[in-house]
């Protein structure tokens, strides 16, 4: 013998409005809760941590450059979301050279490009 749900249990093609208007009702909510955990991370992060984060990639960058001269960096403030940025200008005798440094935030290992052509 067939098992057969109660009527009370059984959905039927007329219960469909009702479900969806349910579904609709509780889709605005979810949709906030995933926005909410999505933006978590990034609103965790306190201005301190920002801060030495910006550090780092100033000081790793300026590690990298050997020539003599006065060395300076221009942090990009959050970099992107795997790597830390920044320029470095080395100003010497010879003149002035402009590089680009990368940092991996995974690794903290950071990298210089060579001069950039004037202009």
């Amino acid at each position: 013998m067939p098992h057969r749900q109660p009527a009370a249990a059984r959905t039927t093609c007329r219960d469909a409005p009702r479900r969806a208007t349910a579904l609709t009702a509780a889709l605005p909510a979810a949709l906030l809760a995933c926005a909410a955990g999505l933006a978590g991370p990034a609103a965790a992060s306190s201005d301190d941590a920002w801060q030495a984060f910006r550090q780092q990639v100033a000081d790793s960058c300026a590690a990298l450059v050997t020539d003599p001269g006065e060395v300076t960096t221009e942090v990009a403030p959050f970099g992107s979301e795997s790597y830390g940025a920044a320029i470095v200008t080395l100003a010497s005798a010879a003149g002035t050279d402009r590089m680009i440094c990368i940092l991996d935030k995974a690794t903290g290992t950071a990298e210089l490009t060579g001069p950039l052509p004037p202009g």
